[in-house]
């Protein structure tokens, strides 16, 4: 499986607090880069800038993803633009939290 697939089934695993989806289906992540030294850099967002988690989420996805084996190093990079909103979201967390 190729390095950004697994780090995409990493960032899976992390659940906002407040909301019961993973932060991928939420639309919090804007983009992962992988180098050629398999470095890692991921965009993200909070739903919105005065999220409980601002301080410990981040350090979160850093921390998981730079357990991946093969994974060099990893730093998120926190992002308000665009801001997030509901639309970002997957169908699946749409469908979950009752938008559809």
């Amino acid at each position: 499986m190729e390095l950004e697939n697994i780090i995409v089934e990493v960032l899976k695993t992390i659940y906002d607090p407040e909301i019961p989806v993973d932060i991928y289906e939420l639309g919090l992540i804007y983009e992962v880069k992988v180098d050629q030294e398999n470095n890692v850099e991921i965009d993200m967002t909070l739903t919105s800038p005065n999220c409980p988690v601002a301080e410990t989420m981040p350090k979160e996805v850093e921390d998981k993803v730079g357990l991946i084996e093969g994974v060099n190093s990893s730093k998120v990079n926190i992002v308000f633009d665009p801001p997030w909103d509901k639309d970002m979201m997957s169908e699946e967390a749409k469908l979950e939290l009752g938008f559809l």
